[in-house]
């Protein structure tokens, strides 16, 4: 920036547009009061947020997504925290293929994981539960958490935990009072795009929800291929606001900034 000055400005102001644009427009379009999708030139409506309460299946999907997405995170955080600590304190036979294989589901595309879950939870009995979801969704949400709480862990110093245990500590004490929140910041990034990722998730979701477990998305994908509305645009606004409101609350809680410098930090 200083050494391009106005040049370098400009740049960057028509990227953050760029990639701004598209979600100004669908919040811009939620409002209108038309019946077809329109900037709202005549007035801004709330009828298509109103709309969304005559469909249930949107707020039944709502809220399977939410609790998808929360129980996926939260769960898949008792195998990433241990893997990334195995994998970044100890060097063993099978190290570098234990974390291929933890990171593999980022190679597979998930139409080839929705169709290998299918068959395989139509074989336990597991097809259209939402056992099955989880556990669908840890396995592509897994590399996720595991990325980031590694690159917390890969950046600890062993040094601190051996001067913790040499002044009597226990291990789960060194865990809990040293180790835990150093890697906090990695754990917190890694759960929240973790949770992203498997609330977004659609492509593999698809082969294996039922109208019992519809997922957002799913529904979201399902509406537009029958309808040309702008409920959709409203449904994407609310989506959209929730993530604002949770970044808040994680801002509050520990500070977006401090979980990005940590990441920084880390990878350095």
């Amino acid at each position: 920036m200083s050494r391009n000055g106005r040049l370098a400005l400009a740049f960057h102001c028509a990227f953050l547009i760029f990639m701004l644009a598209p979600i100004l427009v669908v919040c811009v379009v939620a409002f209108t009061p038309e019946g077809y999708l329109s900037l709202p030139v005549n007035g801004l409506s709330l009828r298509w947020f109103r709309a969304i309460a005559d469909y249930p299946e949107f707020l039944r999907a709502g809220w399977t997504s939410l609790s998808l997405g929360l129980m996926s995170a939260t769960i898949v955080l008792v195998f990433a925290v241990p893997a990334a600590l195995s994998i970044a304190r100890h060097r063993f036979p099978g190290r570098d293929a234990m974390a291929t294989l933890f990171l593999s589901p980022l190679m597979i595309p998930h139409a080839v994981l929705g169709i290998a879950f299918l068959r395989f939870f139509t074989q336990i009995g597991l097809a259209g539960s939402m056992t099955g979801l989880v556990l669908a969704h840890l396995v592509i949400v897994l590399p996720f958490a595991l990325r980031l709480t590694l690159a917390s862990a890969m950046g600890l110093d062993p040094r601190i935990e051996q001067a913790a245990i040499s002044l009597g500590a226990t291990r789960w004490r060194v865990f809990r009072r040293v180790t835990w929140p150093l890697i906090l910041p990695g754990v917190v990034s890694g759960w929240a795009l973790a949770f992203i990722q498997s609330f977004d998730e659609v492509t593999m979701t698809v082969f294996i929800a039922t109208p019992g477990t519809e997922t957002l998305p799913v529904r979201t994908f399902l509406y537009i291929q029958d309808n040309i509305d702008p409920l959709v645009a409203s449904v994407s606004a609310c989506v959209i606001g929730l993530t604002i409101a949770m970044l808040i609350v994680m801002d509050r809680l520990f500070g977006l900034e401090r979980l990005l410098l940590g990441r920084d930090d880390d990878q350095r």
